[in-house]
């Protein structure tokens, strides 16, 4: 808004609270070059609160401006040439950001200079009354704010009446808390708030401050929950008259995020140094891991998983050869360098491998075997339980999240839920499908399944392959009374609530579903889908929200991974024995990394700790690690090997398998 001409000395903005959230400010206005003030930005300061333009300071930073700052007009109302950018809404949100900053006297030098204003003297009032407690006052300005609408003023009074509420509450006061709640409250709740107003009417009973503060989840009139409150009525103000707070800021991050999602092999943190006000950002491909620095052959059959622990700097694998090993693989040199050992190889499986989990400290790592699950202690290497209530093949073992214990699926149709010293606390027994993978969402809210559908009676017996196509199939008639053929299953995803077991969503999927994996942020489930498809769900949604399609998959059980710093990247292996890897936000095929021998690349997992990291495992008996070419530079000058040599650059192709060092010789 602008400031009338009569007014352009002493309508100065106020910042939230009056003063300056964060940073120095130069309250001087002293001579520059070539626009840059010669003194890191600051000009010294002058005596007796004066700045240089012979206008004075008062005591809370602000500069009292005299007739020397005189108000540009410039023609239109568009910034520069671009039609779509107001000059007013740019200059508004300048101001803000100088004094978010700090930088109090030139936001209010941009003010008289420019002739816009912040904000009106009733926002700054509005925001001074919320951050007071005088809710009379607040409510009251709150339709010259702009609220007009019949609900979105009921809804700002109610937000209002509620923070009253909880402050009398706390305050002990009872009895006034009590007629806000019939006075206040009540009326302005509608329908879908009266679950709302019944819990905070049993806030009556708390028995002191504390208790209230906890069951409310709210942090008292002394936290933060007023400006909170700010921000929650920001929704009901218009932007043009209520500027959100640190809008400018917003933006920034918005378009840090839109450049993140365009930058394909993007996997650098978010920092100055890899995101500048400056340039666009993009991420070198040099930097994504995609050649071969160690390869681990010391299994002698095909190895089917492999998973890190969540340090980073161990490596378990599993193999049809009936062991897994621990190896070690040292972060903390160069590849040329690093020291990559065989810790322990657990011998003790009368049956091939298939599944590997690490508990949230690594102290265990749980290993199965067609219908067993055994626990190792990874210090010592040495067995410490072998559990066996399963009847069938356990296809999926998973660490809770909050590391209480851990859950495993089977082809048996039973979900069990452990404690962490492998008692059993809880089993879904006869679920709709025999479970081929499951996970469990970081936050706890959700289990995700997948599987096929129960054709009975299945044949007991051990899986000679990783391999659910060839899982006893029964048969069905052809209507003569004649066996027409195997029935193929009914392949589903059910994505279940952990906490009741109830099931929030069941999909029938063509085609075998063989691995989840959940992103990070709990929004994501990744699932193998044959033949030759990779789908992303949105938990969220419960839609399919991207396939990944290049990799090969029809016969085995073939397991992908998120990966990179935001986990952005979709990785997977294939039964063309490639690995390949996709930009997750936009399903672009970004690189085929062929080096495995013949037979597929089963399963891939990404180091939790560097996250220019990832190990794959193969039919050909060994593991791989891929890093990038910068990290394998010296690697590669180690074995006179050019880092930019074709041959080199995405082919894994040219390495040397290191020496293992068997520190144990084998339990």
């Amino acid at each position: 808004m602008r400031i009338p001409e009569s007014d352009n000395q002493s309508n100065l903005s106020s910042s939230y609270d009056f003063v300056p959230e964060a940073g120095p400010s130069c309250v001087t206005l002293a001579s520059h070059s070539n626009g840059i003030n010669k003194e890191n930005g600051c000009s010294a300061p002058l005596s007796n609160g004066t700045t240089s333009n012979g206008s004075s300071t008062m005591g809370n930073g602000l500069a009292k401006h005299n007739s020397s700052i005189t108000r540009v007009s410039l023609p239109g109302t568009t910034l520069y040439d671009d039609p779509y950018l107001d000059r007013e809404e740019f200059v508004r949100l300048v101001i803000q950001s100088l004094r978010d900053v700090g930088y109090i006297e030139s936001a209010a030098t941009l003010e008289a200079e420019s002739g816009y204003s912040l904000e009106a003297p009733e926002v700054s009032e509005f925001r001074q009354h919320i951050l007071r407690g005088a809710w009379s006052d607040a409510e009251h300005l709150l339709i010259e704010l702009g609220v007009t609408d019949a609900e979105a003023l009921l809804d700002a009074r109610f937000l209002i009446g509620k923070q009253k509420y909880l402050e009398l509450l706390e305050a002990r006061k009872t009895t006034a808390a009590l007629q806000v709640l019939r006075n206040n409250l009540a009326p302005y709740s509608t329908g879908l708030d009266q679950e709302e107003l019944h819990a905070l009417s049993s806030l009556m009973m708390c028995s002191d401050p504390q208790d209230l503060r906890r069951r409310a989840s709210w942090d008292g009139a002394s936290g933060n929950s007023r400006r909170r409150l700010l921000e929650d009525l920001q929704h009901y103000i218009p932007s043009s008259t209520m500027i959100p707070q640190r809008r400018f800021s917003t933006l920034l991050a918005q378009s840090r995020e839109y450049q993140r999602q365009r930058c394909l092999y993007h996997n650098s943190p978010v920092d100055p140094s890899s995101f500048s006000l400056f340039s666009d950002h993009t991420c070198d491909k040099e930097s994504f891991p995609r050649i071969t620095t160690t390869i681990l052959d010391v299994h002698s059959d095909e190895v089917w998983n492999v998973a890190w622990s969540h340090d980073g700097n161990h490596l378990a694998s599993a193999s049809k050869d009936k062991t897994a090993i621990i190896w070690r693989i040292g972060l903390e040199a160069e590849p040329s360098s690093r020291d990559c050992t065989v810790e322990f190889i657990l011998r003790d499986h009368p049956y091939p491998l298939g599944c590997l989990a690490w508990s949230l400290d690594d102290s265990i790592l749980l290993t199965s075997a067609d219908h067993l699950i055994l626990l190792w202690n990874t210090k010592t290497g040495v067995l410490m339980k072998t559990l066996e209530n399963h009847a069938e093949t356990v296809s999926a073992l998973v660490w809770l999240p909050d590391g209480s214990g851990f859950m495993s699926g089977s082809l048996d149709r039973k979900i069990i839920l452990w404690d962490m010293e492998g008692e059993p606390r809880e089993s879904w027994n006869d679920i709709a499908i025999r479970v081929t993978d499951a996970a469990v969402t970081p936050d706890m809210r959700r289990l995700v399944a997948v599987g096929m559908g129960y054709n009975p009676p299945p044949t007991l017996g051990t899986l000679t392959r990783a391999n659910i196509r060839d899982a006893s199939p029964s048969l069905v008639s052809n209507g003569n009374g004649n066996a027409a053929g195997p029935r193929p299953p009914e392949n589903r995803l059910i994505i279940y609530d952990l906490k009741t077991g109830q099931i929030e969503l069941s999909l029938h999927m063509e085609g075998e579903l063989t691995s989840v994996k959940i992103s990070e942020d709990s929004r994501y489930a990744l699932i193998n889908h044959a033949p030759d498809e990779i789908h992303l769900w949105d938990l969220e949604e419960f839609r399919l929200a991207r396939k990944f399609t290049g990799q090969r998959q029809g016969h085995h059980v073939i397991r992908s991974c998120f990966g990179g710093i935001d986990g952005n990247f979709v990785i997977s292996g294939s039964e063309d024995r490639n690995v390949y890897v996709w930009h997750r936000d936009t399903g672009t095929l970004l690189e085929v990394l062929d080096g495995h021998g013949l037979g597929s690349v089963n399963s891939v997992a990404w180091n939790p700790r560097n996250k220019r990291m990832f190990a794959s495992c193969s039919d050909d008996n060994t593991i791989r690690v891929w890093e990038s070419p910068v990290s394998a530079g010296e690697l590669l000058r180690g074995f006179n090997i050019s880092a930019f040599e074709p041959e080199m650059i995405g082919k894994g192709k040219g390495k040397v398998r290191q020496p293992w060092v068997h520190n144990h010789g084998g339990l």
